[in-house]
């Protein structure tokens, strides 16, 4: 027997509305609220880890999280996106990494297992910072100074 497809159209059919989960790629650290049922009662539970897969196929797209454990026994789950059992998701922080699967942290040992954190230049943020900054007068911010390279290359000589 076939199993049927379902596309983004069926499940919207169906009743299932569109997940707003933030961005998150390969080697981000996350932290997934999942929901547990025991018995009568119902709990969410946080699992923090590292992104080591993500699988896009639609309906059944799913994203594997790693993390190390009590005594270094490491753990991985894998959360189907499209699943009221994954009731959010945060992202801690970027990770660096070059590769669509981090498959090789399997065999990684201590800090070897953790991933490179992306860090953003602090001029990149400043840029960002005063585009978004709309100053009342006229007068230059006193944070931030202007001045040319023959300016600094002055300054240095003295």
């Amino acid at each position: 027997m076939k199993a049927q497809g379902f596309t983004k159209e069926t499940i919207a059919h169906l009743g299932k509305q569109d997940r707003d989960f933030p961005q998150f790629a390969i080697g981000d650290a996350v932290v997934v609220s999942v929901r547990i049922k025991e018995g009568n009662k119902e709990r969410i539970q946080l699992f923090e880890g590292d992104v080591i897969a993500m699988h896009n196929c639609g309906a059944s797209s799913t994203f594997t999280v790693r993390k190390i454990g009590s005594h270094g026994v490491p753990i991985e789950r894998i959360f189907p996106v499209h699943s009221p059992v994954v009731e959010k998701i945060k992202v801690l922080r970027h990770g660096k990494v070059r590769r669509a699967k981090l498959y090789y942290m399997r065999d990684r040992i201590g800090k070897a297992a953790h991933v490179e954190e992306k860090i953003v230049s602090s001029q990149a943020v400043q840029v960002e910072g005063l585009k978004k900054k709309t100053p009342k007068s006229s007068e230059p911010d006193p944070e931030v100074s202007m001045t040319t390279a023959s300016e600094s290359k002055k300054e240095m000589t003295l």
